[in-house]
């Protein structure tokens, strides 16, 4: 599953929104870039007055004095008035796409957990860098050069008119052929260009879980099949780039010797009249000239038309980001109680697969469940659902009556949290990553959370303390630090019910029951559903939940399950026989 993409009228509409919003901007670029055009067009009419003067034999030393001054500050008009609208291009273009670029990333922040998970990585990963990239150079470059080589190109056919409408209909021989190239190479280049970045993605998305999963695809002897999915995604990547290459290759020379033909013509044409005395050999050699110079604007344009298509590519997967609503209400009720009810809970990843099957559990305030079972039974989906990351197929989860899925999110995070063997390090000084979860934490708040998960030792051993710079530019955490530095930012968001999702997974075994331990001051009180793969953690629930393939199997107190002598006994012989040979 992939994140969708925009149409072309959400494209459309968001473009005209942003060019609304920079309206001024537009209008001095352009007015700009038009007086630069019309001072470039003194030269060719000062050449063909200066013909038309030595044909006649007119021309004297004055003459010439005045036409080469107007020439000369036509050119330097042309240089100033091209580099100040340059400039003003530029400053927009990099405006337009600071932008652009905030509004994705408030997007791509909104974006419900479950359908970023969906998607996964690849996907989000491609737009934040490929189509970004992409898009980029469109703002920057493309749309300013492109808007600007139409308006050249219209003034340039405006002052060809006014010489003489005549002489100019051999300019537009070209056009037949331009425009019938440029519509087949329109109608399928989008689709092709949409093939290309969809196809970036999936590759992205192979090759980067395949780097995380290494350990794994090789302990499971995967690397071949592993090899063969990268290697067909390159080769969509591959085959897609070649028909993109394609239609350049046959749209191109065909524009090419359009612009050609045109240059031909006109000197053929106005030759001809000159010749029966219907234009002048000046206006003649003027007309000839605006052809030649019209074929640069021209030439821009078809140049970044092919870029724009990768732009709007790209757009449409930016703004189609932004497209994905978040059905979680912003306003709701307050639930009044802590109590925890899955009521005949089912839930699918996939549509005639579920995961869990009829589960039906109440969590008590104040409770500690301890949720265990084989690898792949369910736990971590019962966990998500239970911090209200997702809604179940059939069935309810509810707090104190109220949905869970269906609460706000500063609601829902009141009264519930989840924590995951998953954690992720911001770049920031060690107070900043801590006070994301309570903006207005003090000094001693974060010291005493820190303290709660036995991690102030060496966080005060930094060396600038809590102001010490974090992440991949600063100092750098070990895997243990990191899930600790994890556990208390949730202490700190001071949630009811924590759901741990063996948040101690990449601790060693001593580390994970001293750091169980020092936590249970901190967790009186709370509701602590924790899912396990070390059971010395169900040991010390309340109550324990075998979950087997989707469904409950056993629920009970860990000294009920190992008299009842079934699913849950025979996981604590094995794991007690495993923690003993590991000893």
């Amino acid at each position: 599953m992939q994140l969708p993409i925009a149409s072309n009228e959400v494209v459309r509409a968001y473009a005209r929104k942003l060019i609304s919003s920079h309206k001024l901007d537009i209008v001095k670029m352009l007015g700009l870039y038009a007086l630069a055009a019309i001072t470039g067009l003194i030269p060719a009419w000062v050449i063909g007055k200066i013909i038309n003067l030595a044909t006649s034999n007119t021309l004297h030393t004055s003459d010439i004095t005045r036409l080469v001054i107007i020439l000369l500050v036509s050119s330097l008009s042309f240089a100033l008035l091209t580099f100040l609208a340059r400039a003003q291009s530029y400053k927009l273009g990099e405006t337009i796409f600071a932008t652009l670029r905030e509004e994705f990333l408030a997007s791509v922040l909104a974006l419900p957990l479950i359908d970023v998970e969906r998607a996964g990585t690849g996907d989000l990963l491609s737009r934040t860098t490929n189509d970004v990239e992409a898009l980029s150079r469109t703002v920057r470059f493309a749309l300013p050069e492109w808007m600007v080589a139409i308006l050249q190109a219209v003034l340039t056919l405006v002052a060809m008119l006014l010489i003489s409408p005549l002489a100019s209909i051999g300019a537009v021989v070209s056009i037949p052929f331009l425009v019938f190239s440029t519509r087949t190479y329109l109608k399928f280049a989008p689709p092709g260009y949409r093939r290309e970045r969809m196809s970036y993605a999936t590759m992205s998305g192979t090759i980067s879980e395949t780097a995380e999963g290494a350990r794994t695809i090789d302990a499971h002897q995967l690397s071949s099949r592993q090899s063969r999915r990268i290697e067909g995604d390159i080769n969509e990547s591959y085959f897609s780039e070649i028909y993109t290459l394609l239609l350049r290759m046959n749209w191109f020379p065909t524009v090419e010797s359009a612009f050609a033909l045109a240059v031909a013509t006109t000197l053929a044409w106005s030759g001809w009249l000159a010749l029966h005395h219907h234009l002048s050999i000046g206006a003649a050699t003027t007309l000839t000239l605006y052809v030649v110079q019209v074929n640069d604007p021209l030439d821009r344009i078809i140049m970044w038309l092919d870029e724009l298509q990768i732009g709007q590519t790209s757009l449409a997967r930016l703004v189609g980001v932004s497209v994905v609503t978040d059905n979680r209400p912003t306003k709701g009720p307050e639930p009044t109680s802590e109590v925890i009810v899955m009521d005949d809970v089912h839930y699918s990843y996939r549509a005639g697969r579920d995961v869990l099957k009829g589960i039906s559990l109440t969590v008590r305030p104040g409770e500690r469940l301890a949720i265990v079972g084989p690898s792949g039974a369910g736990k971590s989906t019962i966990g998500r659902l239970l911090a209200g990351i997702d809604a179940p197929r059939q069935g309810s989860v509810t707090v104190g009556g109220f949905a869970l899925a269906g609460l706000p999110l500063d609601t829902l995070r009141r009264h519930v949290a989840l924590v995951t063997q998953e954690h992720h390090i911001f770049i920031g000084s060690l107070r900043e990553n801590l006070s994301l979860a309570k903006p207005d934490a003090t000094s001693e708040e974060i010291k005493n959370c820190l303290a709660s998960v036995d991690a102030l030792e060496w966080a005060e051993a930094l060396p600038q303390g809590l102001e010490t710079e974090l992440g991949t530019t600063g100092f750098s955490l070990t895997p243990a630090q990191a899930q600790q530095l994890a556990l208390a930012r949730l202490v700190l968001s001071n949630p009811h019910t924590l759901v741990l999702d063996e948040a101690t997974a990449l601790l060693d075994p001593r580390a994970a029951r001293h750091l169980e331990r020092s936590m249970s001051a901190v967790m009186s009180g709370r509701t602590v559903i924790a899912i396990a793969h070390r059971l010395h953690t169900a040991h010390d629930a309340d109550r324990v939940c075998v979950v087997v393939d989707g469904a409950i199997a056993e629920l009970g107190t860990h000294d009920e399950l190992v008299a009842l002598n079934g699913q849950y006994a025979s996981l604590w012989r094995s794991w007690r026989n495993e923690s003993q040979e590991g000893s």
